[in-house]
């Protein structure tokens, strides 16, 4: 089974520093849509891995988080594409939890419940938890510049064999190439 793990704010869709609270504040980041519609149409089952400390802080609810994920399905389906499991982390950073990035639980848990070994697997996300969170379990992690990511590139220390692409689109393009 062929697996990608994105991280979502700064990846798929826009971040803001004050969270994204509401269906109406995702908006999808231009050719990440498509690109995820590319990996499903080449056999990758796409996961989201995300820290969602807003709940924690009661910015807000599970309902929530639930429409903005569901926008987030509809948007894909428009196009073609699904994402085939999603995995947060609902604490903040003082819960000293281990789902949240960098800490791997996100992704054991992924790798536990699709049944697959992480090793090499894509971790592509927008800033340095996510890449330590991918390289702890072994994955490939992969920097994308959107988001957080040229700040992530220019503090630097970025696990070894990071890979960087401009956006999640075109890490795409090298993935399937």
């Amino acid at each position: 089974m062929k697996v990608v793990i994105l991280d979502r704010d700064g990846v798929i869709n826009q971040d803001s520093a004050a969270y994204i609270k509401s269906p109406e504040e995702w908006k999808p980041i231009p050719g990440s849509l498509e690109a995820i519609a590319l990996l499903n149409q080449a056999g990758y089952r796409v996961v989201v891995a995300s820290n969602q400390s807003g709940i924690g802080r009661g910015l807000f609810d599970m309902a929530t988080l639930n429409a903005i994920h569901d926008k987030m399905h509809q948007a894909l389906g428009q196009v073609g594409g699904r994402i085939d499991g999603i995995f947060y982390c609902p604490h903040t950073q003082d819960a000293d939890c281990s789902c949240r990035k960098p800490r791997p639980g996100l992704l054991e848990e992924i790798s536990r419940r699709l049944g697959v070994e992480l090793a090499g697997v894509p971790m592509i996300g927008d800033s340095l938890r996510d890449l330590q969170a991918g390289a702890a379990v072994g994955a490939q992690p992969i920097l994308v510049l959107t988001g957080k990511g040229k700040k992530t590139r220019k503090d630097g220390g970025l696990p070894e064999q990071t890979l960087i692409h401009n956006d999640l689109a075109e890490a795409v393009q090298a993935l399937l190439s």
